[in-house]
């Protein structure tokens, strides 16, 4: 019963990865961008609920409504003024541009919060479980996994369903037919920046309800979410929340055996499907 729990919280962390990585692989599938900021706009969107919470008195889990579109739109401005110019044939300047970015951004939180832990105080939420078949199942795990599946599930739709998820597709395929076909790539790019902020703004304030935080914790988050991204195949959204699971069952199971083994255990089952599989599990992208 012990390996079953430790198999079944490691599903419900593979939620909170995936999110982690839906903004990654969203960006990857639409642009082909690797944004090495991504792990540092997460804990900017944690602090930014802090922020909220503490200025308000909201519920961590309602500032979601100040926070996703204030992100959606640092996503936009942060493309359209900057990222834009970077890309291009060579990979090089936006792999510079957003490890600057990530220095800047650590910095700057650093400057604002200090470097003291924090937290997003949810209260009962944090604690409250429900026992299934003698496996206790923590209610924010839940909530995290459904948003999870929720999330990706909405952008596989607006991908597949939608004008702007053709038009996403379109770039992807071929930038220069889109623009000759009417589409402005640079107003598209924003707009997938946006919506993957506004994703990565959910993953922040989940992440600051389950864990303490601090500006230098980026980095880890950033390794988390490319290691599901690559584990399900790059661009792939459900494959996606397919690596986060993987990921999440080899850390808590390294944990059951050593707990100084979790996080490696999540770096060699990594290692051992991208030896297996290069192209990840799912390497295309299936409506």
């Amino acid at each position: 019963m012990e390996w079953l729990n430790a198999i079944v919280q490691g599903t419900l962390l593979g939620g909170l990865y995936a999110l982690f990585a839906a903004g990654l692989s969203l960006i990857f599938g639409v642009m082909r961008l690797v944004n090495i900021a991504h792990g540092d706009l997460i804990v900017l969107a944690a602090y930014l609920g802090l922020t909220v919470t503490t200025a308000t008195g909201m519920h961590p889990m309602a500032t979601a409504v100040i926070v996703v579109p204030a992100m959606a739109l640092i996503g936009y401005a942060l493309q359209r003024g900057l990222l834009n110019q970077t890309l291009g044939d060579d990979i090089l300047p936006p792999l510079l541009v957003t490890f600057g970015l990530s220095v800047i951004i650590q910095n700057g939180l650093l400057e604002v919060y200090t470097a003291d832990p924090q937290t997003l105080n949810a209260g009962a939420l944090e604690t409250a479980s429900v026992a299934v078949g003698g496996v206790a199942l923590g209610i924010l795990p839940l909530l995290t996994f459904g948003i999870a599946i929720a999330v990706i599930w909405g952008l596989q739709w607006i991908f597949y369903h939608t004008a702007l998820g053709r038009a996403f597709r379109a770039v992807s395929d071929n930038q220069d037919i889109a623009q000759l076909m009417g589409l402005n790539r640079r107003h598209i790019f924003g707009l997938a920046m946006a919506l993957a902020l506004g994703v990565t703004a959910i993953a922040g304030i989940l992440l600051g309800i389950r864990t303490s935080f601090d500006p230098s914790i980026g980095g880890g988050r950033l390794i988390f979410g490319f290691e599901a991204v690559i584990i399900g195949g790059l661009g792939n959204l459900w494959g996606t929340l397919v690596g986060g699971v993987i990921l999440g069952v080899a850390q808590t199971i390294g944990a059951k055996i050593d707990p100084g083994w979790q996080l490696l255990a999540g770096h060699i089952a990594f290692l051992v499907i991208l030896a297996v599989r290069p192209n990840g599990l799912f390497p295309r992208i299936s409506g």
